[in-house]
Formats: structure tokens, sequence, C-alpha cells
């Protein structure tokens, strides 16, 4: 089994697509005005619209409604990423930390609230084990 993809559903494609572009740098690839897709090397951020939820099961997702999940996005230097974001991002969680587990970290949340974490790893464990 392959971890492939963690879509994020949304009233509003466009607005939350140019925010990811803008914050990672990566150009989306649409498949139609409702959905589209994010691709690293190493994963999928999906986006689709709330139009896309009766394809599945009605009523099973609902925008800006988590509060659980944290997107996160493996960077060479958070500090310059924080600046770079700097006058767009409109909620930074927490400044960039050193965390316990030897990464440094930058939580922000998304147009809709939801959590995305750049993160460098500093520690040598955490260098070792994000070695590309």
């Amino acid at each position: 089994m392959d971890f492939v993809s963690i879509r994020i559903i949304t009233g509003d494609v466009a607005r939350l697509v140019d925010f990811y572009e803008r914050a990672t740098g990566v150009r989306a690839s649409w498949s139609t005005e409702d959905f589209a897709e994010l691709r690293t090397t190493s994963a999928t951020l999906a986006i689709g619209s709330t139009r896309t939820v009766p394809l599945f099961a009605p009523g099973a997702a609902r925008p800006t409604d988590n509060r659980t999940v944290i997107i996160e996005f493996l960077v060479d230097d958070v500090d310059s990423v924080h600046q770079n974001l700097v006058g767009f991002v409109e909620e930074f969680v927490n400044e960039p930390t050193t965390m316990p587990w030897g990464n440094r970290s930058l939580l922000l949340r998304d147009p809709d609230g939801n959590l995305i974490n750049f993160f460098t790893p500093v520690s040598p464990a955490a260098i070792e084990k994000f070695a590309r």
C-alpha cells in the first residue's frame, strides 16, 4: 500500500489553490474547476470543491470543520519560509520553534483554518530521518 494524497474540501477551490501555490511554490494541476492537485516528490495535496462530496457520500465532508489534522511540508529553511510568508499569511499559530524531536517548525492556518506545519530537521537524528 502507498499513501498517495490528502484532500481538503473547500467552498472556494481557487482561493485555496492560490494560497497553497504561493505558500509552497508548487504549481497546481487542475482537473476541473472543482478539483486541483499540488504534487511534490513524496505526496499530493488535493483540493476539492464541496460539489464533489456527494460523489462519495452526501455530507461526508464539510469545509472549515477540521481541527485535528496538520498538513506538513518538509522545507530546506523554515526561517526563510516564515520570512516569505509574513504579510501574506493571516494566522501564524507558532513562530519558527525547535521541537524536542529535532525539527524546527512553523505552524500556521490556511484561509479555511486548516493547520499547516513547515519544518526543517535540525538535530542529527531528525536530519538522518529525513535525508533525501
